[in-house]
């Protein structure tokens, strides 16, 4: 099965557990739960330096609240590896679900997210599974997070630093 054939029934599964913890949620409802959307730009440093010169991207981050301190989230957006020399750049979609938990004072949160990267540029036809835990810091707005993202398939990883802006749906 295709990676991209994959990721569309992780994405089901998730959007259907979504609604599954909904409805238990109605009965005992303590919490105000909500939906948030975050827009984000990412910078990263591939750990590959020797061919990859840095990483850019932009994206979307739909996250449900559970509870006050944990959330499930869906991230997708676009991702460029920028190569050295005269070798063509990796542009990639990635589609992420995750868990998101608030360790300290509601504010700062561990992350951890799964899924894969789909390659849409200059004729990479390498798909990839990856992972990315991370760590940050959420406002009622403002998102700053650092993450390490590792892909299966490329010959290169990054670190990167993500600043967003979010608001309730």
């Amino acid at each position: 099965m295709k990676i991209a054939g994959r990721i569309k029934i992780a994405l089901a599964f998730t959007v259907a557990l979504f609604f599954a913890n909904q409805s238990q949620a109605q009965e005992v409802k303590n919490y105000d739960q909500a939906f948030r959307l975050g827009v984000g730009v990412n910078v990263g440093a591939p750990t590959n330096e020797d061919v990859y010169n840095y990483a850019l991207g932009a994206d979307v981050r739909l996250q449900y609240d559970i509870t006050k301190r944990y959330s499930a989230v869906l991230t997708t957006g676009f991702t460029n590896l920028f190569i050295s020399n005269d070798r063509k750049d990796l542009g990639f979609i990635p589609v992420k679900a995750g868990f998101k938990a608030f360790v300290w004072e509601d504010q700062f949160y561990i992350l951890g997210e799964i899924g894969g990267g789909i390659a849409v540029t200059n004729g990479q036809k390498q798909d990839t599974y990856l992972w990315a835990p991370g760590i940050g810091y959420a406002s009622k707005k403002i998102d700053f997070s650092l993450r390490y993202e590792s892909y299966t398939e490329y010959d290169t990883n990054q670190i990167a630093l993500r600043v967003a802006y979010g608001f309730k749906l």
